[in-house]
């Protein structure tokens, strides 16, 4: 079939569904009432979940995993345990009371008791906050509110120890390089180099620290440090049941939020099933529909179809007549389901979200989606259509027109 008379067909198409403007309409509303509400309702569906998973992913303490009792890990099995593909982030821990500590600006500022926590580079929980290097620390939210101190300011850590039956106290001057939002931690405490850490414990174990301030005791031994836990994040949400499941089996207890993961992946599979089958019945129900319609409206242009033949036009150039038409009205179709899509995808935000000053989006679809559905859509339509083609390539010019 030439371009020339490709262009004709196409132009005759048009002229037909204009002609048949109301015929078009009603195949078109049938298309657009399974489209619009099949769009609306996975636009929730992907707006819901991708929600909750976001919310999951962005919150660093669903990727911890809390160890419950303490042990004797050396640098060593730390590493290995980095190295595991399912590890993000994973730094020695103290034994628990030396992870404490009270800290003093003057003496109307100070907070007793502040926790100590050892970080280093790929912190989940400081994300973008510059890590503190020697003597510096980052302060929580919560501990800059009680010590009214900002990033640049000093400060004072104190320690105290039982020696030779006497009280010794042991300082240390910080430097304050951070301070992290209450978004994921809301305690009084700050964040600084294991080394810190160590160096609590060995003063609190009777050994002389010069960097406290402290020359009794006995000299610090060059034996490799051991640490009672574990601050341990898994890469994503993905991999915390499995991280968790492998140092159970090295009869490590453990605690995590993986209830809370498993709940969303439980919703989304429901949500799944729930909006496959109304999709498929929908569907179904489409088909049977077009079907009907485009055999009927075939059968009602017998008689063009046949003067068609006879202008010259072979069955296949008549097949593919019809097959276009059903993709024009497909294509129509998804536009007006889109748009109806999109006035009620706005409804269904403001509803939900309960506060315009909110950005999140509860029933949404990405472009990918939406093209994806609008191919479909065309898909379907020339399935459809084909079988109205096949019916009009065996109309006989002859035995149609002497209807007439």
């Amino acid at each position: 079939m030439s371009f020339n008379r490709t262009l004709l067909l196409g132009r005759l198409a048009l002229q037909d569904l204009w002609y048949d403007r109301i015929i078009s309409f009603c195949i078109t509303s049938s298309l657009v009432a399974v489209i619009a509400p099949l769009l609306l309702l996975f636009g929730l569906r992907f707006g819901i979940v991708s929600q909750l998973q976001n919310d999951l992913a962005n919150d660093p303490r669903n990727l911890e995993i809390r160890m419950l009792s303490s042990g004797s890990y050396d640098q060593g099995w730390i590493e290995q345990l980095r190295q595991r593909p399912d590890v993000g982030f994973a730094i020695g821990l103290t034994r628990s009371l030396n992870t404490l500590a009270d800290l003093q600006v003057d003496s109307s500022h100070f907070i007793e008791n502040a926790e100590v926590i050892p970080t280093d580079s790929g912190d989940p929980l400081l994300g973008k906050i510059k890590i503190p290097h020697e003597n510096e620390v980052v302060l929580t939210q919560e501990a800059a509110r009680k010590l009214a101190v900002k990033v640049g300011d000093a400060l004072t850590l104190r320690v105290s120890r039982q020696f030779e039956e006497r009280q010794e106290w042991g300082r240390k001057s910080l430097t304050v390089v951070g301070i992290l939002p209450p978004t994921y931690f809301n305690r009084a405490a700050i964040f600084t180099q294991p080394s810190l850490l160590l160096l609590l414990e060995h003063f609190r174990d009777g050994y002389a620290i010069s960097a406290l301030g402290v020359s009794s005791g006995q000299p610090i031994s060059a034996k490799p440090p051991l640490y009672a836990r574990t601050r341990l994040y898994a890469k994503s949400i993905d991999h915390v049941a499995s991280l968790e499941r492998d140092l159970r089996t090295q009869r490590i207890e453990t605690t995590s939020r993986l209830a809370d993961i498993q709940n969303v992946k439980s919703i989304n599979r429901v949500l799944g099933v729930i909006f496959n089958t109304i999709a498929a019945t929908a569907l179904i129900g489409c088909i049977a529909s077009l079907i009907g319609s485009f055999i009927a409206n075939v059968d009602r242009k017998r008689k063009h179809i046949a003067l068609l033949r006879l202008l010259g036009f072979t069955g296949p150039s008549v097949g593919v007549y019809v097959m276009l038409q059903g993709c024009l009205l497909s294509l129509l179709a998804y536009a007006g389901g889109y748009g109806i899509y999109l006035i009620g995808s706005q409804i269904f935000n403001r509803a939900l979200a309960g506060s315009q000053a909110t950005d999140q989006m509860l029933c949404k679809i990405t472009l990918g989606h939406s093209l994806l559905a609008m191919a479909i859509t065309v898909v379907v339509a020339l399935l459809v259509a084909s079988i109205a083609a096949y019916r009009a390539i065996n109309i006989e010019p002859a035995q149609s027109l002497r209807e007439v």
